[in-house]
């Protein structure tokens, strides 16, 4: 009788993904904790600050993302992401304490650092625990856990902050859960399948067949940052323009979109939060959606259009809802037009990843950082600039300039897509 596989694959996948909601439930969650009512007595903020405050975050996690990766490699993943959840689940308790804007900002700062481990050392954990012929499918869960986090997080942090009557308790009681997380993690996770004391031989043949020869370097205290790569590396280059523009262009739904709905189209606070969080969980299903496409496009043309055509697509088709959005008034028509593009972008969000793991082997945690430190600059550079562009631009109060500026970011971030060919391996170029 042929032995089953056991299932530590899937535990594994759980932990990483209940990690990712972790971090995007911590990092959303100040958007809405900035517009309550209670903050702006406590810490009144002009809003060139707030955007400050606000981007800070992005700039530190985009920085981040390069030595955690690297850390990654040099000491593993199961030590350095078990602190680093403690680490932004600590400075998230922090900003409950903030009396200011420096306090307020230096635990943004630290927050957005800690952060950044976990995208990379995610990359390369999928990497060594998914199913070769399931990346796309597997990188869709992990990053749905963030997009429910970041969902989510406007209307349970408006929801924490009426029933405690202060928007202290949203950092206090999010920090809190992501330390107990922090023990469940390191109890379920092992660098390699073949560590797992719970791991049978079917499950580990299961993990290894089909896939490339691949040279770990979990644990590798003399490694070294691959820089000739990361600098002229052509497919790589293309793939962090790509995640430049998109969320040179997403941050706006982010950050924004309930901003914008209030102050633009009227809509009552909390009816705004509730849209913002249904925009945002419409792109959830584009995460699904996308991993299951690109795989089944991986199966029929191959590694390179298998990744392109979710990509590329997604970010042309991005670009168009923002512009309809420009044409809408109702606040359910705006829910559909901006959870459109939302999904449009967590559509393509599987390609991107499986392609950068194909792509970088077993240099996948560094590089995979490498390339999300260009993303999220985007993210951080489309905070502070749409309110220039804005103000600087738009003469009616409309804020269509600033709609223009997401879809134009979404219609490059498209054209670098185009030039991103997963096949091109870094083993071989190494």
């Amino acid at each position: 009788m042929t032995e089953r596989p056991t299932a530590v694959r899937h535990w594994i996948l759980a932990a990483t993904t209940a990690a990712a909601f972790l971090m995007y439930l911590d990092r959303i969650c100040m958007a809405a904790i900035m517009n309550s009512d209670s903050f702006k007595e406590d810490i009144p903020l002009d809003p060139v600050m707030d955007g400050w405050i606000k981007g800070a975050f992005f700039a530190a996690y985009a920085l981040g993302q390069l030595p955690a990766g690297y850390l990654a490699v040099r000491f593993g993943a199961r030590s350095l992401m078990s602190v680093y959840i403690v680490l932004w689940s600590t400075f998230t308790v922090l900003t409950g304490f903030a009396t200011g804007a420096i306090s307020l900002l230096l635990a943004r700062v630290g927050c957005g650092l800690a952060e950044a481990g976990a995208y990379p050392i995610s990359s390369g954990l999928l990497a060594r625990w998914s199913e070769w012929s399931k990346r796309g499918f597997t990188s869709s869960v992990v990053s749905l856990g963030g997009r429910v986090g970041g969902a989510i997080a406007p209307w349970l942090t408006v929801t924490v902050i009426v029933g405690f009557g202060d928007w202290r308790w949203a950092g206090w009681i999010y920090g809190a859960a992501g330390v107990v997380f922090a023990l469940f993690f390191w109890r379920v996770f092992r660098e390699q399948p073949k560590d797992h004391p719970s791991v049978n031989p079917a499950e580990l043949a299961l993990l290894n067949a089909g896939r490339p020869l691949e040279t770990s370097t979990g644990g590798n205290k003399s490694y070294v940052f691959p820089w000739r790569i990361a600098l002229t590396h052509r497919s790589l280059w293309m793939n962090s323009g790509a995640q430049f523009f998109t969320n040179l262009g997403w941050a706006f739904l982010a950050v924004s979109l309930s901003k914008y709905l209030i102050e633009v189209k009227g809509v009552e606070k909390s009816l705004a939060e509730t849209i913002n969080t249904l925009a945002l969980s419409i792109g959830i299903l584009g995460l699904i959606v996308g991993g299951f496409f690109t795989d089944a496009c991986l199966r029929k043309w191959g590694v390179r259009l298998g990744r392109i055509i979710p990509l590329a697509g997604s970010r042309f088709l991005a670009a168009i809802f923002f512009v309809i959005a420009m044409t809408l008034d109702n606040p359910w028509a705006l829910m559909v037009a901006f959870g459109m593009a939302a999904f449009s972008t967590d559509f393509g969000l599987p390609a991107l990843w499986a392609g950068l793991q194909e792509m970088c082997g077993k240099h996948t945690p560094p590089l995979f950082g490498w390339a999300n430190m260009w993303g999220n600059m985007g993210a951080a550079i489309g905070i502070w600039v749409l309110p220039v562009v804005i103000r600087s631009l738009d003469r009616n109060g409309d804020w269509s300039e600033g709609l223009i500026f997401c879809a134009v970011a979404f219609v490059l971030s498209g054209l670098f897509c185009l030039g991103f060919n997963a096949e091109d391996r870094m083993e071989e170029a190494a």
